[in-house]
Parts: structure tokens; C-alpha cells; sequence
């Protein structure tokens, strides 16, 4: 019985050319649908994250605007004064006036803003 089973052994030499071509095929085809995928999860991602820093920043520009009732001088060293954990990438714009400014952050080569108390997070930069 050993016997057999190392002739049968012996005598398989491997995969088809054919063989070989399908299974690089069938990962092609699989490579060809996740790729896409994973980008568009990462640019989601990136977005989101962009939004969120600057809307995390809100409260610190709050702040300093209730301590110093204007939000002229805002920056980001100011503001990390009132948050730490305030993400670096956050910039406000130089010329911030006294009732209006200009937060925004860029992930990913997405950048998002918001203008003023009233405004709303938006696609761009100051």
C-alpha cells in the first residue's frame, strides 16, 4: 500500500500552464474589484476626517472668543492653549476680524472650512 501511494506520488508532476493562468485570472478579477473599493473608503475616511478636526476646533474659537470677546489673534497656538489634543493640521485664517473667522484643515488633499459662528463646514480652504 506504501508502495502505491509513492508511485501515485512520483508520477504527479504539478500544475497546468492552464491551471496557473485561471488562478492569476480569478486574482486579477478580484484585485480589480477591491482596489476601487479600498480608495473610495480612504477618501471617504479622509473627508470625514477633515470635518471632524475642524469641527472639534469649534469649541476652542468659542472659547477664546468668550474670554477675549473678539475673535481677532485666533490661532492655532491660542487654541491649543484651550484644547491639547487640538490636531496640528487645524489653521485659522491671519486675518480673523472681531465677530467673523476662518477655521480649516486638510486630510488627504481634502481641505474643509467653516466661516464665521453662523457658517457651516464646507469643501475648501480659508
Amino acid at each position: 500500500m506504501i508502495d502505491r501511494l509513492c508511485k501515485r506520488l512520483k508520477g504527479e508532476r504539478g500544475f497546468t500552464l492552464i491551471e496557473l493562468l485561471v488562478v492569476i485570472i480569478i486574482i486579477g478579477i478580484l484585485l480589480a474589484i477591491a482596489v476601487p473599493s479600498y480608495l473610495g473608503f480612504r477618501d471617504r475616511a479622509n473627508k470625514a476626517a477633515s470635518k471632524a478636526n475642524v469641527r472639534a476646533a469649534i469649541p476652542s474659537v468659542e472659547t477664546y472668543f468668550a474670554d477675549n470677546n473678539t475673535y481677532a489673534g485666533v490661532t492655532v497656538a491660542a487654541l491649543k492653549a484651550y484644547d491639547a489634543g487640538l490636531k496640528v493640521s487645524v489653521g485659522t485664517t491671519p486675518a480673523a476680524s472681531s465677530t467673523t473667522y476662518c477655521i480649516y484643515d486638510t486630510v488627504g488633499g481634502y481641505p474643509y472650512k467653516k466661516v464665521g459662528p453662523g457658517g457651516n463646514i464646507t469643501a475648501g480652504s480659508c
